[in-house]
Order: structure tokens, then C-alpha cells, then sequence
């Protein structure tokens, strides 16, 4: 017999989304319950309590970055009734990955992305995979019917999510948005 987790209480979701905040700041991968707790005005037990262990709050404030991220991806579906092109999704998605406020869940990415890298059997498992997949989607629907379903369409899209992910590791590592956004400018345009 199958069972659910029942909806999470208001208090669950309000210390989730008080952890998910001082994630962006601090980061996981030294994620201390301690300081969190402290942080967030709660205690090690309660978070315990609310998510199992440390790594079922790992999941919790991966699951809530993947939820933002994929809020982005609907967002811009929802504009188009047509196939507008991967040029054109392509520079939505860069505004905003490169826009200043969103450096922190940007740099929450690249760490659990990398994380789930070397660590794949922890909290981290899947994620750099499933990202991969939701951005291949939407990327996907950006393109025509024909160009979508051909291997050069799936070539394309992966080029322009290949493209986007140095992108954002360089603007992330230098800051430099102008010299950064005219490269991803340079790529679209060829």
C-alpha cells in the first residue's frame, strides 16, 4: 500500500523558506543544522523533527531551488503560442541567469550542480541531471516541430545549454555582465 507525506505544515514551509534564504548566503555543502537553526530562529531537534536528517534538508532546499528555476522555465512558455526559436529563449534565459539579484540562486546552482557530481549517492543525487533535462525541455520548445525532433535540433539546443552554463560560471567567477552578455550575443548571432 502506497503511502504520501502529508502537505507540509505552515511552520515547515516557513522555516523551509527561511533555510532557502540563508542557503543563497551561505551555501550547502558546509551546511551546519547549528547555526542554521540559530539563524532562522528554530533549533537542530525541530529541523530534525520537520525533515528527517540533514540530508532529507538538503533535498528539501534543493527541491526549492529546482522550484524557482523551473517557475523561470513555465514563465517563459507561457509567452509564446509558437515555437519562437532557441535565439530567442536563449537571451530570456541569459537576462535572467545574469541578472545581479539572481547571483545567489545562481551560485546555489553551481554548487549543488557540482555537488551532484562527485557526491551522487547524497542529497545531491540527480540534480545536475534533472536541471540538465528541464532546461533541454524548454529549449525544445523554443524550436520548431521539425528542427525539434531532428538530432541536429537536439545538437542545437544542447550546444546553446552548453553555452549558457560557461556563460554563467564566467559571469559568475568575474562579474564582468557586459563582457559575458556580448559573447552569449556573439554565439546567438552565428
Amino acid at each position: 500500500m502506497a503511502t504520501t507525506k502529508p502537505a507540509p505544515s505552515a511552520r515547515e514551509t516557513e522555516l523551509l523558506d527561511r533555510a532557502y534564504a540563508y542557503s543563497l548566503t551561505h551555501g550547502l555543502a558546509d551546511l551546519s543544522l547549528r547555526p542554521l537553526a540559530t539563524a532562522i530562529g528554530s533549533s537542530p531537534r525541530v529541523l530534525l523533527f520537520l525533515f528527517g536528517s540533514k540530508d532529507g534538508l538538503i533535498r528539501a532546499l534543493l527541491a526549492r531551488s529546482r522550484t524557482d528555476e523551473l517557475e523561470l522555465l513555465q514563465e517563459i512558455n507561457s509567452r509564446y503560442d509558437d515555437a519562437p526559436g532557441l535565439e530567442v529563449i536563449a537571451r530570456e534565459l541569459w537576462s535572467w541567469l545574469a541578472a545581479k539579484e539572481r547571483r545567489p540562486l545562481m551560485t546555489l546552482w553551481v554548487e549543488a550542480y557540482g555537488r551532484s557530481l562527485v557526491a551522487p549517492e547524497g542529497p545531491w543525487a540527480d540534480y545536475a541531471r534533472s536541471t540538465v533535462a528541464d532546461w533541454l525541455e524548454l529549449l525544445a520548445t523554443a524550436q520548431p516541430e521539425q528542427e525539434r525532433t531532428s538530432s541536429r535540433g537536439e545538437a542545437r539546443r544542447t550546444g546553446v545549454l552548453a553555452m549558457l552554463r560557461g556563460a554563467l560560471l564566467d559571469l559568475l567567477a568575474t562579474g564582468d555582465t557586459d563582457r559575458v552578455t556580448a559573447a552569449v550575443e556573439d554565439y546567438l548571432a552565428n
